[in-house]
């Protein structure tokens, strides 16, 4: 079966590089510039190389990712779940191959979380798509709060610590996979995936190990998947795209085969402080744009 998951891992991938190569082509076509250029620039893959390395160490990529962009402006708001979801799958597919062989976790629970997780990401992806822009500021603040308060639970390690198990059954199975199918839906608003898993697997007495290729084998599933729909949609920048993508995979092996741990209390804390900036700013455009569209009317 783990055969099956990395021939599956093949397919998704190479679906997700013919479906992004036509969208380079077309952009090099049309001589697209600003978002749509098919060139990323040095932040670009700099962000991308910092946030995958710290994502394959288990501290996720989305909502740091989302806060940098909110920083240095790089990118309209309503494209930045498309492009996390987009400009991340290569590396996350590079995580999940290794882990997956590397850790040991039942197959068929592995097998159902990812399918789980993957039927919510396509049903998620067309949904917020086709959002306005003020609905996906609203949603993505939501997350990012989220997200930080995620970061608090590990921080002040009120998250569960797990147990030994390796598989799931029976309710426990069926708790899995509908956690794992509302996670594939939220991570197209912006809501990584990895935090929630873990936190998911652990409470249901799973040894939290088992958690890094389920999540990293889920979103790995899933990215290509909704990144399809908000490439047919155009609701993603290519540039910043293309430098988390090309950033990114180097680091991927950098943190796996070279540094595998790093002390990350502090970094966490400024992960939550910078989160939360970029929750608050994304949630305060939204009621900018609310009032200056009333004042209209």
């Amino acid at each position: 079966m783990k055969t099956a998951l990395f021939v599956g891992l093949g397919i998704v991938g190479a679906l997700y590089l013919f479906v992004m190569g036509r969208a380079v082509v077309r952009a090099r076509e049309r001589g697209a510039s600003g978002e749509d250029s098919p060139r990323p620039t040095p932040l670009g893959l700099l962000i991308g190389f910092v946030t995958n390395f710290f994502d394959t160490l288990g501290i996720g990529s989305f909502a740091t990712t989302t806060a940098l962009f909110k920083l240095n402006r790089l990118l309209a708001d309503e494209r930045i779940p498309g492009t996390l979801n987009v400009g991340h799958t290569p590396p996350t597919i590079a995580q999940a191959l290794i882990f997956i062989a590397i850790v040991s976790v039942d197959v068929t629970t592995l097998t159902l979380m990812i399918g789980a997780a993957v039927l919510g990401s396509w049903s998620g992806a067309g949904i917020v798509a086709g959002w306005p822009r003020r609905k996906v500021q609203i949603g993505m603040g939501i997350a990012l709060l989220v997200a930080a308060t995620l970061f608090l639970l590990t921080i002040f390690k009120i998250a569960p610590g797990g147990g030994e198990a390796l598989a799931l059954g029976g309710p426990r199975l069926a708790i899995g996979l509908a956690g794992n199918f509302a996670l594939g839906v939220l991570m197209q608003l912006g809501i990584g995936l990895y935090g929630p898993c873990l936190i998911l697997v652990s409470l249901l007495g799973m040894n939290p190990q088992a958690a890094f290729p389920i999540m990293m084998g889920s979103c790995a599933f899933l990215m290509p998947v909704g990144s399809v729909k908000f490439i047919e949609h155009g609701r993603f920048g290519l540039r910043e795209s293309l430098g988390l993508a090309i950033g990114g995979l180097p680091a991927v092996f950098v943190a796996v085969y070279i540094v595998k741990s790093l002390p990350l209390e502090y970094l966490r804390w400024l992960v939550v402080i910078v989160v939360i900036y970029a929750a608050v700013s994304m949630l305060r455009s939204a009621a900018v744009e609310s009032k200056a569209k009333g004042a209209v009317a």
